[in-house]
């Protein structure tokens, strides 16, 4: 499969709803990340006025446009992708048992990352809402709406790796923390 990051939307919806094993969920949940970081940062460039520059909301609103990079989630889609299916080659095949915890351990470690990032992301997206323009907040807020999504659909692939369950419980905590900023806005 191409790089699901170079693929036109279609034709990566088209794959994710094929029969196959990959793309799956954990590359659904990176996708929609990126497009909750797009939508904050475009919220961020319509705050670049010359009133906002006057009143320190520019500075803001760069410093979270800069924050929010899309190639990192489109990279996980693609590095999820691939690690679940390194995952399935040891279902198939003889791995050594020490090459079979490192793969484990990243099938595990992408979407746990994924959960982290958007955390991050709402959290600063949250607190730029109070210098956002005013005529755009809604896509602001889209774009926290959006990541909590996609952080617990994140989840949902960590919970299939098998984590420890102070692991589950830390994302858990993450997963509070951002329904309580959802809730806020609600």
């Amino acid at each position: 499969m191409s790089s699901i990051k170079s693929l036109p939307l279609d034709q990566f919806l088209t794959t994710l709803a094929a029969k196959q094993p990959t793309p799956g969920g954990g590359a659904a949940a990176a996708v929609g990340a990126a497009i909750g970081n797009a939508a904050a940062s475009m919220a961020a460039a319509y705050t670049t006025r010359k009133k906002d520059a006057e009143s320190g909301a520019k500075e803001k609103a760069v410093a979270l446009q800069s924050a929010m990079d899309v190639t990192e989630f489109l990279q996980a889609a693609d590095d999820d992708a691939e690690a679940y299916a390194d995952l399935q080659r040891t279902w198939k095949e003889s791995v050594p048992e020490d090459e079979k915890a490192k793969i484990e351990a990243r099938a595990l470690a992408i979407p746990t990352n994924l959960v982290e990032t958007c955390h991050k992301n709402i959290l600063s997206i949250h607190g730029f809402l109070p210098h956002c323009n005013t005529n755009i907040t809604s896509d602001a807020k889209v774009g926290i709406h959006t990541l909590a999504g996609a952080a617990r659909a994140a989840y949902q692939t960590v919970l299939v790796n098998s984590p420890p369950e102070e692991e589950k419980m830390r994302l858990q905590a993450l997963l509070k923390e951002i329904r309580d900023v959802e809730d806020e806005l609600l």
